[in-house]
């Protein structure tokens, strides 16, 4: 390929050299005086006037050539600053920082006049004039310049206080908006009206901040100092986004800013943060709170730039940083699919970072690849990098390798904007291009906001220990309103009257403010909600109801949702034979009026359809299922990318089925499903493991938001996490979902026997923090889907999910068990001989899961069916104290036992052995049958496996095996 046409270029062939001549012209002019043919016309010797001719045609050949050089060398330049002229940007406020930690030149920038030599030019050239090419918009109106001003338009648009990151796009038209953005002569203009308002914004982001320094100077509130220019950067955000038709801003952020940001741009009530301050302020018993730059919000308001009505949510989220985005994208969408929002058109998410986090975390990389996955798509992130330069005390260059902390926006081709934060009009520049490029791409952009941290990481901190240099400059650092409002004034745009006036408005409107917040004695935290639910509660935030209707289903439903799941609705859809076997199998249960697991399920989703609610389950390779049991979605074997989701052929006005293979990852999609269930009460939202030990790296959402979410920011979620567990042999990471983990987290009292009054089983369930259940059998498990949407609040449901049973024979359900009236059973007795005869039974072995049925084939093999009840515990926590009660004094002459496949340490025996004994007042033992202690969930050896669950299982029916042993 021609060097030319890859620098998209005229070829040097026919770009023109000096007095119009080509060189195709040049090579055909005749000399008649140096004619190289001898007298009598043939061919001779060279005469010395053929010599000259090829010296003039050389050297004329010569200067063509050096034209065409120059020309190539002028775009080669021009690209050169595309690419790398960000490198050269002034973009540290403290002028001490290179924003890419190196203080290297690109050798291919004119920084000074002998890098011309780098091209071929010297100072010679700089008033030469040279044609522009179409790949930029420099010249403006004029299509050609000269060297020297085309250098100084590109310092301009590149070297300034922006630094622009591009030219890694591999979208032509991408790449052109972007140079026309910034490079096209005097775009960067602002009416003196929007000066104004940028400076009254600028005021009220720092003075917010000073007037907490000066009322509580001792206090944590992780203040915006040194970036003041975030409030206005993002109200010109919403602004510009708002009038292309965005009504809806969902957005995240850690807590630097966070009260400034809930003042300024959410506008939070002014007074409602002030008293958060009150140390004598006390809590309504609503749950744990949560301290105040950690607080969410949401509220309707009017425009005033565009004077439309917008919604600004503000997520609340731990000091876990960054693990609020993949929430914020779920939320997001959530939002747009159920107002239809196919394009993002309407709602839209913001992300604030630090520059330490943004870099560091794992989640942020795992975000930017949910952005461009149908399923998982919000049609655009506005990225905002609030960069301190620092970390907690770390210093950039050892807290990241990437040269800039906004690196990893690249692996998804987001365009990056680098600017100065002392210049704020630069920043409002930025932030209307970004807001634009959304409406525009509908894909992701970055704002690295280069700024200081006034003060410590908190404002107790001292950052001299560790940033003596940096903050010696920061001490000398003048404030961006004083330069802002400064040059303002000094342009006549305002008067220092007009300025002054403003700031008292604001410190007034703050000092009024703070006068009301002392009238608050009581903090509800249910006032700083994000993700109200008003038609769903009471105005109070209380459920309407304390009860659930029935979760059982009429035969004709259970009827057709089995001929469904067992056929392909859609005509010459050719499957595959394994399918065709699959669904055969399941056509013969129908038939009996039986179901497997993955029918059981399919009567759960299908039944809620039919009432109108949307169900979404999420997860890797949940369309087909790990175990190859589900098949949600049909693959068309000779029509590629045809599919067929039978679910949403179930019935004429139906709720859609959503099914999803996520990216391989757990942390970000399982935030992303928790974002997405808070959106809306009446959804159904599932995030299946593919193993349900790999929750394990999605811990910190698990713990943070879904286990405490609801005590710290009064949050109702009804998330359904199913985790695939069992010990099948399979080693230590194919085996357990940790049960334990979610047992310990379990807010139930082990030694508080509860009062049964009322409908127990819902208090106990509206009581509870979450629900954690085992089922045996898929008639319970598909009650436990319904009971989540049929009770009259949410909590978060933790189903261990089996992998075995999946196809076990006697893992079966009649149609009878989901008849009219059943509903889910918390605890399944013992229906055999043993409770015929409660009298003659020795042992009770309780049980969850899969070990229920080793343990009644293990029973059945050594005769023991009237010596022994199995009693399994469908639901583990919320405990259900009643009907373990119910048994045990059914039981009253026999001994306990808790029989569990998983190690002593692990599994349940420690969330429900004190429960246990509660329930019997201490008055005799529980024993434990199962696994000794181990640190790794299972063994790697299938030896050892086998070998271990034959002696737990010979102790489970030894009925002498605990008369010797002390308690």
């Amino acid at each position: 390929m021609c060097l030319c046409a890859h620098l998209n270029v005229k070829c040097f062939k026919t770009v023109s050299p000096p007095n119009n001549l080509t060189v195709s012209k040049l090579t055909s002019i005749s000399f008649p005086h140096m004619s190289n043919k001898n007298p009598s016309g043939e061919a001779g010797e060279t005469r010395p006037s053929t010599l000259l001719q090829g010296r003039v045609l050389s050297h004329s050949l010569d200067m063509a050539q050096k034209v065409v050089e120059d020309h190539l060398a002028v775009h080669t330049l021009i690209r050169a600053y595309q690419i790398r002229g960000h490198h050269v940007a002034q973009l540290d406020p403290l002028g001490i920082l290179e924003a890419d930690l190196d203080s290297f030149v690109p050798s291919d920038l004119i920084t000074t006049i002998d890098k011309l030599g780098f091209y071929g030019l010297d100072e010679s050239d700089l008033d030469r004039s040279f044609q522009l090419p179409s790949t930029t918009f420099i010249g403006g109106q004029d299509t050609t310049l000269p060297l020297r001003e085309i250098i100084r338009r590109l310092e301009t648009s590149y070297c300034g206080h922006i630094g622009v990151e591009f030219m890694f796009i591999n979208n032509v038209d991408q790449c052109q908006w972007i140079r026309q953005k910034f490079e096209s002569p005097g775009i960067m203009q602002f009416t003196n009206a929007e000066k104004r308002t940028l400076l009254a914004r600028l005021i009220r982001s720092t003075r917010f901040e000073d007037f907490l320094a000066r009322k509580w100077s001792s206090e944590k509130r992780f203040g915006l100092e040194g970036c003041e220019v975030l409030i206005p950067a993002l109200k010109t955000i919403i602004d510009k986004s708002s009038a292309a038709g965005i009504d809806s801003v969902i957005m995240g952020m850690p807590h630097r800013g966070r009260l400034n940001v809930l003042a300024n741009v959410i506008r939070k009530d002014l007074d409602q943060i002030f008293c958060q301050f009150d140390p004598k302020l006390e809590a309504a018993d609503e749950g744990s709170g949560d301290v105040k730059y950690h607080l969410g919000m949401y509220h309707e308001r009017i425009n005033r730039e565009t004077d439309k009505d917008i919604t600004l949510s503000l997520m609340a989220n731990p000091s876990h940083l960054e693990a609020v985005d993949p929430v914020v994208q779920g939320k997001a969408k959530a939002e747009q699919f159920y107002r239809g929002d196919t394009q993002g058109k309407k709602v839209m998410s913001i992300l604030m970072h630090g520059d330490a986090a943004f870099a560091g975390q794992g989640v942020v990389y795992e975000t930017f690849h949910l952005s461009e996955l149908p399923s998982y798509t919000t049609h655009g992130t506005i990225h905002v990098v609030v960069n301190n330069q620092i970390g907690f005390t770390t210093d950039p260059r050892v807290a990241r390798s990437s040269p800039y902390p906004t690196d990893v926006a690249r692996v998804v081709n987001a365009p990056i904007f680098h600017v100065n934060a002392d210049d704020p009009e630069a920043v409002m520049y930025v932030c209307r291009v970004a807001a634009e490029w959304r409406s525009t791409f509908n894909k992701d952009v970055v704002i690295d906001l280069v700024s200081y941290r006034r003060f410590g990481h908190n404002e107790m901190d001292e950052p001299m220990f560790t940033q003596p240099l940096m903050y010696k400059q920061i001490r000398r650092q003048e404030h961006v309103l004083k330069k802002y409002s400064d040059k303002l004034i000094a342009e006549g745009v305002v008067t220092l009257q007009e300025f002054e006036e403003e700031v008292a408005k604001y410190d007034k409107i703050c000092e009024e403010a703070y006068t009301s917040s002392k009238d608050e004695k009581i903090s509800h935290i249910r006032h700083w909600l994000d993700s109200p639910w008003p038609d769903f509660f009471t105005a109070e935030g209380e459920p309407r109801s304390m009860s659930c209707l029935p979760t059982g289903l009429g035969e004709d439903v259970l009827q057709h949702i089995g001929q469904t799941a067992s056929s392909v609705p859609l005509q010459d859809f050719k499957i595959h034979p394994g399918v065709s076997r699959i669904l055969r199998g399941r056509a013969d249960l129908v038939k009996n009026r039986q179901m497997d697991w993955a029918l059981g399920e399919y009567m759960a989703f299908g039944s809620l359809l039919k009432d109108g609610i949307h169900v979404r389950l999420s997860g890797q390779d949940v369309e087909r299922g790990t175990f190859s049991h589900r098949h949600h979605v049909l693959h068309d074997q000779e029509v590629d990318k045809r599919v067929c989701v039978p679910m949403n052929h179930l019935w004429e006005n139906q709720a859609p089925y959503t099914v999803c293979n996520s990216s391989l990852s757990e942390y970000g999609v399982l935030g992303f499903e928790l974002g997405f269930a808070m959106s809306n009460p009446n959804a159904l939202i599932l995030w299946e493991a593919q193993f349900g030990d790999f929750h394990n790296t999605a811990q910190c959402i698990i713990d943070q938001f879904i286990s405490s979410g609801q005590a710290k920011w009064v949050r109702n979620n009804g998330i359904v996490l199913l985790l695939p567990h069992g010990m099948e042999g399979m080693g230590p990471e194919h085996s357990s979902a940790r049960p334990e983990r979610f047992l310990q987290m379990s807010k139930d009292d082990p030694d508080h026997f509860p009062e049964f009054s009322g409908d127990f089983e819902v208090q106990q369930l509206y009581d509870c923090n979450w629900i954690v259940v085992n089922c045996s059998t898929p008639a319970n498990y598909c009650h436990v889907l319904r009971r989540q949407i049929l009770l009259p609040f949410r909590k978060p449901l933790i189903i261990f999910t089996p992998k075995s049973l999946l196809r076990h024979p006697d893992a079966r359900s009649s149609f009878d068990d989901l008849a009219k009236g059943t509903k889910f059973k918390r605890l399944i007795p013992d229906e055999g001989h043993a409770s015929q005869s409660p009298g003659q039974v020795k042992r009770v072995i309780f049980c969850t899961g899969k070990v229920y049925y080793e343990l009644a084939k293990g029973r059945k093999q050594k005769n023991l069916e009237r010596n022994v009840a199995i009693i399994r515990l469908e639901q583990i926590s919320p405990f259900p104290f009643d009907l373990v009660r119910e048994e045990a004094d059914k039981y009253a002459n026999a001994e306990l036992v808790w029989c569990q496949e998983e190690h002593k340490n692990m599994g349940y025996y420690d969330y429900v052995r004190p429960r246990f004994l509660t329930v019997v007042a201490n008055k005799k033992p529980i024993w434990y049958v199962g696994r000794d202690p181990a640190a790794a969930p299972a063994t790697g050896n299938k030896s050892t496996h086998l070998n271990e669950l034959k002696r737990f299982m010979d102790t489970a029916f030894n009925l002498s095996a605990f008369q010797e042993r002390d308690l």
